[in-house]
């Protein structure tokens, strides 16, 4: 029995410092299943060994008081934390009408409450919103349905345009909506047909995720995928990216011509296509959901291979284009092209000509946020990113929206190219149900 309570303190021990850890970091991303009933947990079992460790007599030595303190500490970091975001949406809510009119109309985020986002929608303070299986889960198509359209009705109230509303439907392993909506087979299995089959699959696809889509109320779609897929498997540490699943084929003409095809499905109902990861993950062996990663190849090779598909796709649709977290060493080695203003300007601007609108893969990223998410979100607006993603943890909206609310009252925001950009999302937003269910929701060249 001695033994085992010498274990068992040895476990408080090693565990105080973890918990306290988990406490002071309670609003990180990473620590999105403690939230709420786990923080409540953490902090009731935190006061139990207290309890327990004084009602022992632990508080007669050094140690014992030592270790007490230490227990003591998770439910005070816990609420330092708490405070801290609390504070920081405070500011964000608090920003005045032309603040939220200015910078509002560039974020997109997905949501949990939809009363919080419905305040944000109401205030102007998003442009956007990102739905996902924990929208649907437990709950009917019309319920979603239902909320999508609610959101409208308060932006109409409230004398904004409409939301762009996203889902992530590509087929195959990523298909966040499926079930309810139907279950489509990712667009790497067309891949072996001949060519007018591959056309008509992936076209018959297209219209499949439009239609079901534009019935919710999406108007938006972050699909296709058109980085070309790796020769070979990445990494055991890549866990979210698993492009080698996600991407159509090695060969640029075929990616080009199924996503082409696929894009003017979706089109044909009224839903816009997301065209992602520029400048390209196929080659690059890291996950960004985690990790930093350098795409090293050569600009005028990437032209003639992985960006084929990109420039032709682009050119034949309305279709919106999502930069990602890579660093395209060879044009900006100190930035991820998402906020890189040589990649962003420089190349899909003025080298291709492309005014349609720009987007970053999500900012919760290990790549993105785990570094300076401030100075990311000011260099991204200033390179002329035109919506900016914040999908799996909706909760950093407030911290990401503080970033650019700080730069643009310290004048780091480039006011020319914010103009440029809401004149892109004017010429891009979806005007109404009625225009959505009709024709293509605008996110024009």
């Amino acid at each position: 029995m001695q033994f085992l309570r010498r274990i068992g303190l040895i476990l408080l021990w090693l565990a105080a410092p973890v918990v306290a850890f988990g406490a002071a970091n309670k609003n990180d991303p990473y620590l999105l299943v403690l939230r709420s009933v786990g923080n409540i947990a953490l902090v009731v079992i935190s006061i139990m060994i207290v309890i327990v460790l004084i009602r022992r007599g632990r508080w007669r030595s050094m140690a014992g008081k030592l270790l007490i303190i230490l227990w003591c500490l998770p439910p005070l970091l816990m609420s330092a934390a708490h405070l801290k975001f609390e504070l920081r949406k405070h500011e964000v809510l608090a920003a005045g009408t032309a603040e939220a009119r200015q910078l509002g109309p560039h974020f997109m985020v997905g949501y949990s409450s939809f009363p919080k986002v419905a305040r944000l929608a109401e205030q102007g303070l998003i442009g956007g919103v990102y739905v996902t299986r924990h929208n649907i889960r437990g709950r009917t198509a019309d319920a979603l349905r239902a909320e999508i359209a609610a959101l409208q009705d308060k932006r109409r109230a409230a004398s904004l345009p409409p939301l762009i509303v996203a889902a992530d439907q590509e087929g195959g392993i990523v298909g966040h909506l499926s079930p309810p909506l139907t279950k489509v087979p990712a667009l790497a299995t067309l891949a072996g047909l001949a060519p007018d089959d591959q056309q008509v699959k992936a076209e018959e696809f297209g219209r499949i995720h439009g239609r079901e889509l534009a019935g919710l109320g999406i108007n938006l779609n972050l699909a296709p995928v058109l980085d070309l897929k790796p020769p070979v498997r990445r990494n055991r540490l890549d866990f979210h990216t698993l492009i080698g699943q996600r991407a159509i084929a090695t060969d640029p003409v075929v990616v080009g011509a199924i996503a082409s095809a696929y894009v003017r499905g979706l089109e044909a109902s009224g839903v816009g296509a997301t065209l992602k990861h520029f400048p390209g993950i196929g080659r690059v062996r890291t996950d960004t959901h985690h990790f930093s990663a350098n795409l090293d190849t050569p600009v005028r090779e990437l032209e003639a291979t992985d960006w084929l598909p990109f420039r032709e796709v682009l050119s034949q649709s309305h279709s919106a284009l999502m930069v990602g977290h890579v660093t395209l060493t060879a044009v900006d080695p100190d930035r991820a092209a998402s906020h890189s203003k040589a990649v962003v300007e420089g190349i899909i601007r003025d080298k291709w000509k492309y005014q349609g609108v720009v987007m970053t893969d999500d900012l919760v990223m290990g790549a993105i946020y785990q570094h300076d998410v401030c100075k990311a979100v000011v260099e991204a607006i200033n390179a002329g990113v035109d919506l900016l993603l914040v999908a799996y943890d909706g909760a950093q909206f407030y911290r990401i929206f503080a970033c650019a609310l700080d730069g643009s009252r310290q004048g780091k925001l480039d006011t020319v190219m914010l103009r440029a950009s809401a004149a892109r999302l004017e010429r891009g937003s979806p005007k109404d149900q009625a225009r959505a269910a009709s024709g293509v929701v605008g996110l024009a060249r």
